[in-house]
């Protein structure tokens, strides 16, 4: 984990990234894996919410089918360009969270959370039944893949793996420049106490509102990019459960820090896809290993990881403070006829 900080590991990682697929076996790791980088796009937005703000959204599976569903609308029964459509994705479901955000963060904790949970449930509903949209269960068919840039096209797959890893890598920059900046201390300011943000200036409503604005708005362009890749939309891509397997990808990598989220992501379809053939039962497999891995690890891989290196660091402090023995530190006398007390 070590080999892995600062600009160098970061380095390291997207070389590997962009040599998977030279050492793939088939087209079936680089599907995998692109769904795989499209959850991490969706999951950088959760965790911002999230793990730096400290508001659970429960509906982001639903403004992740917003933002496909967008896409799916447009370029199907309207003909409207790819590329407009997918910038149109963004902004909908923007405006979407902008509205939803402006109602439910009035509320706080786990208040807060079941409030979105009945959102994304609303979502659902209404893709499924507002037929003359969305087309119901029928579903979308026939999504064009993503247009080409110039003499640059994505009809094959490593093509679109590729594209994904390129928005992957703007979205995880675009990230660290946000929390790392003055708003990024703002977000964390509210997560550890709205007294205290306050008392900092902070406006709490405005603060949250635009950390839920930018946190849906990675769901809706990673919604898009989903849509493009698979080409069928059905309402199942808004159901509760694409929320829980990103919750479950920030459990497993760390919350509130940048690279677990992207590691959680990865690992989480990884494992599921090796455990397909138990088929329904293979959550009796990856449940108990998810609990001992919350029992282990709390905070995640990567949180432990960083909260281990932080006691390392402060233990190395204190034993820097410590005074050493002076040399020319004169022996103190001992009174006469103490050695005989």
């Amino acid at each position: 984990m070590k080999a892995l900080q600062g600009k160098t590991g970061w380095i390291l990682l997207l070389a590997l990234a962009i040599a998977f697929p030279l050492i793939a076996p088939n087209s079936y790791y680089l599907t995998v894996m692109t769904l795989a980088f499209i959850y991490a796009i969706a999951t950088l937005g959760l965790n911002l919410i999230t793990g730096y703000t400290g508001q659970l959204n429960l509906a982001h599976g639903g403004f992740m089918a917003i933002g496909a569903y967008t896409l799916g609308i447009l370029t199907v029964d309207h003909q409207v360009p790819f590329w407009l459509a997918f910038a149109l994705s963004g902004v909908v479901s923007m405006a979407v969270g902008y509205v939803v955000g402006l109602v439910s963060l009035r509320l706080k904790g786990h208040y807060f959370s079941i409030f979105t949970m009945c959102i994304g449930y609303i979502i659902y509903l209404l893709i499924e039944k507002w037929e003359s949209l969305t087309h119901g269960t029928v579903g979308l068919i026939g999504i064009p893949v993503p247009a080409a840039i110039g003499p640059v096209t994505f009809d094959s797959v490593p093509a679109q793996y590729y594209l994904v890893l390129a928005f992957l890598v703007i979205g995880t920059f675009l990230m660290h420049r946000i929390v790392t900046s003055l708003l990024g201390r703002s977000f964390m300011a509210v997560r550890n106490s709205d007294a205290l943000a306050e008392a900092l200036g902070i406006n709490l409503m405005r603060t949250k509102v635009l950390s839920f604005v930018l946190s849906v708005g990675y769901a809706g362009f990673a919604g898009a990019l989903y849509a493009g890749q698979v080409r069928f939309l059905g309402p199942d891509i808004a159901r509760t459960d694409l929320t829980f397997d990103m919750v479950m990808a920030m459990l497993v990598g760390g919350t509130g820090t940048l690279f677990g989220p992207l590691l959680g992501a990865v690992l989480v379809p990884w494992v599921t896809q090796t455990l397909q053939f138990l088929q329904d039962y293979r959550m009796l497999v990856f449940g108990p290993v998810l609990i001992l891995l919350i029992i282990f690890f709390p905070d995640g891989i990567v949180g432990s990881w960083l909260k281990k290196q932080a006691r390392k660091a402060a233990a190395a402090r204190r034993g820097n403070r410590q005074p050493a023995p002076s040399a020319t530190t004169a022996p103190v006398a001992t009174p006469a006829g103490a050695d005989r007390a």
